[in-house]
């Protein structure tokens, strides 16, 4: 079967950049990857077919010796015997004693490279891009070119993990766009990170895969605030509650608390309920405190249409007075 050319398969034109052949090749690996499509043999084809493409167009050096036609889809060289005077005839310089003639290979002279790559430098860089022996230098050739590749391991892939404050209270699985599943600890904080090793892309020559790193981002909420690992909640209470008192359930993140309200409470009060915060270190919990504020309600608004003109416009006066000091 013929090689696939390596553009066509990252379905990127020929003038692409860099940045934009390692955004399609990262599309197609996280679209392909083994671990999102468990059991298929085509799609691990295909990612193996995508990568051996992005090894070849990574490579400003052999992206260049690709466009020019001195190598083919597979990195292995075109008519290696081209200008060669014969089996068993010496080149005419240092690095040329190769058993083909006057064949120059990689980085050759006049090439981009500035100078001639070595037997041992060629099987190196095709072991460790490729991760398989290189066609005609694969054997009969001196400096040992039957090595094994060079390991190394995959690139981290980033991603961010946005979350309201309550989820990040809760915690849970989340699932990457990758298809990779990450387990957010209760109680994480914005901006903290997480890893999940051997989630990133894959090595070459054999090399293990690289990490997912996992930025977490946490939105802020109405009523609710962190500092530190205490949390703040504004709670609104009826009028009747402030007046009478009675007891309130609050659904918390981590699960319902009950808060006393004393008979003839006001707003900007606050109690403090301890260990019912987040989750902090050493799954040490912090505090709850809990400010009320006084609402009408539309009932109570109502109500008080008999009772309104009662009450004097001079309470208001008082509350105001040293409002803001001298």
């Amino acid at each position: 079967m013929a090689a696939k050319n390596p553009y066509d398969l990252l379905g990127v034109a020929k003038t692409a950049t860099d940045k934009e052949i390692r955004s399609a090749y990262r599309k197609l690996a996280k679209k392909l990857h083994p671990d999102v499509n468990p059991d298929d043999a085509a799609s691990a084809e295909r990612f193996k077919e995508v990568t051996a493409a992005y090894n070849l167009l990574s490579n400003e050096e052999l992206r260049k010796q690709y466009d020019s036609g001195a190598i083919d889809e597979q990195g292995q060289q075109r008519n290696p015997f081209a200008g060669a005077g014969g089996f068993g005839q010496r080149g005419q310089g240092p690095g040329y004693n190769t058993g083909f003639g006057g064949f120059e290979g990689f980085g050759a002279r006049g090439g981009s490279g500035g100078g001639r790559m070595g037997q041992d430098d060629m099987s190196d860089l095709f072991g460790s891009l490729f991760g398989m022996n290189t066609g005609p230098f694969s054997g009969g050739m001196r400096g040992g070119m039957n090595r094994p590749p060079v390991r190394r391991k995959g690139a981290d892939i980033q991603y961010t993990v946005n979350l309201s404050l309550p989820e990040s209270l809760r915690g849970g699985l989340r699932q990457l766009p990758s298809g990779t599943k990450v387990r957010i600890p209760a109680g994480i904080r914005d901006g903290q990170s997480l890893r999940v090793r051997g989630k990133g892309e894959p090595g070459t020559g054999g090399g293990p895969a690289g990490d997912a790193k996992v930025r977490i981002s946490v939105r802020p909420h109405p009523n609710l605030a962190r500092d530190g690992d205490d949390l703040h909640l504004r709670l609104p209470i009826s009028l009747g509650e402030a007046l009478r008192g009675g007891s309130v359930r609050i659904d918390m993140p981590s699960g319902a608390v009950s808060l006393k309200i004393k008979p003839g409470s006001n707003t900007g009060q606050k109690m403090r309920l301890k260990g019912k915060g987040a989750t902090g270190k050493n799954k040490v919990r912090g505090n709850l405190i809990v400010e009320l504020v006084i609402m009408l309600t539309e009932a109570e608004l109502a109500q008080a249409d008999d009772t309104k003109q009662q009450i004097g416009d001079e309470n208001g006066a008082v509350l105001r007075q040293g409002l803001i000091g001298n």
